[in-house]
C-alpha cells in the first residue's frame, strides 16, 4: 500500500471512473484510501469490449484512469490494446509513475551492465522457452524476465541450460512485500539455490541475467553479413559495409574475409 504516490491517488480520487483488471483486487485498494471512484473490468478476456466503454466515457467528457493488479498497465499486463483504442480515438494517454517490479529489481541488482532489455514471460513450454533464450543469448545487456511460483524451477533450469554458466542471475521475489528476497549468485548456481528451500519458490518473481560474456573473434551475425556481402562485392568493400552494419573491427572482417576466400580457392 505503501508503494502508492501522492500523484497517483489524486488522480485515482478526481476521475470519473478506474478501468480496472480484477474490480474486486482493486475494491481493497480504493477502500484502504477511502477512494469511492467507481470501477469498472477491464482484463485481458474483456479488453477490446471495455476499451470502447472507455472511450464512450471520454467522449462524454469524463476521464478515467486505468490500473492493473499489483503491476503497470500495458507492461506483462493488459493495458496496450485499450491504450492503442484511446489514442485512435484522439484522446491523450497520461502516464502516472509509479513501482513498477523490473525498475526495482534493476536497481538492487548490482548489475552494470550499462543496457537491459526486458522480456517479460518467457514461453510456458520448455522447448519455447530455450528457443527464446537462444534468440537473447547476444543481447548486450542484462536481461529481466518475470515468471510466476508454479514455473519458476523450469525457467531457473532451462535459462541455466542455455545460457552461459558464467554469467550472473539475481532473483528477485515478492518485491516491497513482506517476505522480500533479492540475491545475485552464479547462474549455475540458481537451480539449486531454489530447491535448497520451499519457501523460496513462493511469490512472484523478477529474474536478472547478466549480459552475454565476451567472445573472441567474430560474432555468428558479422560473419554472415560479411559473406553475403562478400558473394557480390570486392573483399575490400565487403569489410567495410560488413563494419559498418554490424559494428565489428573491419580489420578482423577483411582477415575472415581473406581466411574465407583462400579456404575456397583451395578447395577448387
Amino acid at each position: 500500500m505503501n508503494d502508492m504516490g501522492l500523484r497517483a491517488l489524486a488522480v485515482l480520487k478526481a476521475v470519473d471512473a478506474i478501468a480496472a483488471e480484477d474490480t474486486r483486487h482493486s475494491q481493497r485498494l480504493l477502500d484502504a484510501f477511502g477512494i469511492n471512484t467507481r470501477l469498472v473490468a477491464l482484463h485481458e478476456h474483456n479488453e477490446q469490449a471495455a476499451a470502447g466503454l472507455v472511450i464512450k466515457m471520454l467522449e462524454e467528457g469524463k476521464q478515467v484512469a486505468l490500473i492493473t493488479d499489483a503491476g503497470t498497465p500495458a507492461v506483462s499486463d493488459p493495458g496496450a490494446r485499450a491504450v492503442a483504442r484511446v489514442q485512435e480515438a484522439g484522446f491523450p494517454v497520461v502516464p502516472v509513475p509509479g513501482a513498477c517490479a523490473a525498475i526495482a529489481a534493476l536497481s538492487a541488482s548490482g548489475l552494470a551492465d550499462g543496457h537491459f532489455h526486458f522480456h517479460g514471460f518467457l514461453p510456458t513450454k520448455s522447448a519455447g522457452r530455450k528457443a527464446a533464450l537462444e534468440a537473447l543469448r547476444s543481447v548486450p545487456g542484462t536481461l529481466v524476465f518475470y515468471e510466476a511460483p508454479h514455473r519458476i524451477a523450469e525457467t531457473l533450469a532451462d535459462i541455466a541450460t542455455t545460457l552461459e554458466a558464467t554469467r550472473q542471475i539475481v532473483v528477485a521475489r515478492e518485491l516491497t512485500k513482506l517476505f522480500e528476497q533479492i540475491v545475485r549468485m552464479p547462474l549455475a548456481d540458481a537451480p539449486g539455490w531454489l530447491a535448497a528451500d520451499p519457501n523460496r519458490s513462493r511469490g512472484e518473481f523478477v529474474l536478472l541475467v547478466s549480459a552475454a560474456p565476451p567472445t573472441e573473434g567474430l560474432s555468428p551475425d558479422a560473419e554472415r553479413v560479411m559473406g553475403l556481402l562478400m558473394a557480390e562485392l570486392p573483399l575490400k568493400t565487403a569489410a567495410r559495409l560488413a563494419a559498418e552494419i554490424t559494428g565489428a573491427p573491419r580489420n578482423d572482417l577483411y582477415a575472415h574475409g581473406l581466411r574465407v576466400k583462400s579456404s575456397a580457392e583451395a578447395e577448387e
